[in-house]
């Protein structure tokens, strides 16, 4: 009876919210007909993706199924869904609402904000797909009603309703060029890539992460107008790439730091990356920057900063850019010329036999190894049992040299390893210098003995 009353209430509510966002012609109370009206738009535009993705975290290359949701967004095909669903994908197979499956080719990728655009496989003479329309998210407000649909747990495909819980969400470490959209409706994990609706079925965004303990789901979304600006750029260049300029950005009433400055526009640059466009400019930590090819920028709060690092990720690359900075309660121009920020994840690597994988260092992925060693390699997964593990090599560690060889990149490793493989008949230990912890360590890693096979 509890739990009966209890939906009772929120059903009452959720009627409640429908007030002004009903479709026209619908009854704002109907609250069974909103669903379904919103149901029906998208759901056959839904689809079930499964993933057959290689990983190297546990010291060797494995392959390993995963499971998650896109939604078409084309006659042709098209499909939105998250980096996290599909990367380092070897096969991609997507299920339709009616039964058909179809595999799947990534177009491109963007980590930065969790967006992955693919296009289905389609035969020839293939009739147009059903697809969904895309919303604006910039029109929701706290209290609006949407529905999350998608595949949970790997089950094809549900609907869960709720409200917009917040419009502006600052997630740290994770919000460098779009804040998200909470909501109070259940993202479980295989809901990852599916879409959020509104009442009058559109797509407002891609429901991306969700947390389920602390009193209650929370689920985060990508807005819609961030994934579309990825798979826009994706379709035009065949990748999605940011700009870099290299600038570090801090509002003007920063509560986290608790330091607030005496002004109304603009936004604080707090420092400059090392070997960046903005360093090289003469740009300086405590300058605020005002304008962007003279068009104003404010900062207020954190959830302003992402807008202003999208408006710069966007700049053209390779061109000059005109910023307006005050410097010390002067007027300053400079100019920056963005480049491109490249790739935000090294490749890896797998070495059998010495059971260890490696990765390159990327500034971006891993900035505390790439402080102590800007271009080079570090061990990335160790198995267990293995020889690298009875050598005592540990995650982290960044090789310096393997038998006298200094190592930079990834190159450098593959042609050691295929040498040492080569001859492990007559020679079975390598000599390894790495650094741990800013350390200088050396390591003799035994490899005479073949755990796979055993």
């Amino acid at each position: 009876m509890q739990k009966f009353a209890a939906l009772t209430i929120l059903l009452g509510l959720l009627a409640s919210s429908l007030q002004g966002q009903a479709p026209r012609g619908l009854d704002p109370l109907d609250f069974r007909e909103v669903v379904k009206k919103g149901k029906d738009r998208v759901f056959p535009a839904v689809v079930f993706i499964k993933v057959l993705r290689q990983d190297m975290q546990r010291g060797e290359k494995t392959s390993q199924e995963v499971s998650g949701s896109g939604v078409i967004i084309s006659p042709e095909g098209d499909i939105l869904s998250n980096w996290h669903v599909v990367d380092k994908a070897t096969e991609v197979r997507c299920l339709l609402l009616d039964g058909r499956a179809f595999p799947a080719k990534v177009l491109g990728s963007d980590k930065d904000t969790d967006v992955a655009l693919l296009r289905l496989q389609l035969p020839p003479g293939t009739p147009p797909l059903p697809h969904a329309t895309l919303g604006e998210s910039t029109s929701l407000t706290e209290g609006d009603f949407v529905m999350a649909m998608g595949a949970p747990w790997g089950l094809s495909r549900s609907v869960s309703i709720g409200i917009i819980s917040c419009t502006r969400r600052y997630l740290p470490g994770s919000s460098e060029y779009s804040i998200w959209l909470q909501t109070d409706a259940a993202i479980s994990p295989g809901n990852s890539g599916g879409p959020l609706v509104n009442i009058h079925g559109e797509v407002v965004g891609l429901n991306t992460r969700g947390m389920m303990s602390g009193g209650g789901d929370m689920g985060f979304t990508v807005p819609i107008e961030v994934a579309r600006t990825v798979a826009d750029q994706i379709r035009r260049d065949g990748r999605m790439e940011w700009a870099w300029t290299g600038l570090q950005l801090q509002p003007l009433k920063d509560f986290n730091r608790n330091v607030y400055f005496p002004f109304d526009d603009g936004v604080m640059i707090a420092e400059t990356d090392t070997e960046s466009p903005a360093r090289r400019a003469g740009i300086q930590a405590g300058d605020r920057l005002v304008r962007i090819n003279d068009q104003p920028v404010v900062a207020l709060t954190q959830e302003d900063i992402p807008a202003i690092n999208r408006r710069l990720g966007l700049l053209p690359k390779g061109k000059p850019t005109r910023l307006h900075l005050i410097r010390r309660d002067a007027p300053v121009q400079v100019e920056i010329t963005p480049r491109a920020k490249g790739r935000v994840e090294g490749e890896e690597l797998d070495c059998p036999r010495w059971d260890f994988t490696v990765k390159a260092i990327n500034q971006f992925d891993n900035p505390d190894l790439y402080f102590q060693r800007p271009e080079g390699v570090f061990i990335f997964g160790v198995r267990y049992p293995g020889n690298a593990a009875g050598a005592g090599l540990n995650q982290q560690d960044i090789l310096l040299k393997i038998d006298g060889k200094e190592v930079k990149s990834l190159d450098d490793i593959r042609a050691t390893h295929k040498e040492a493989i080569s001859s492990v008949g007559t020679k079975h230990r390598a000599l390894v210098s790495l650094l741990r912890n800013g350390e200088l360590r050396q390591v003799v890693l035994d490899y005479s003995r073949e755990h796979v096979k055993q």
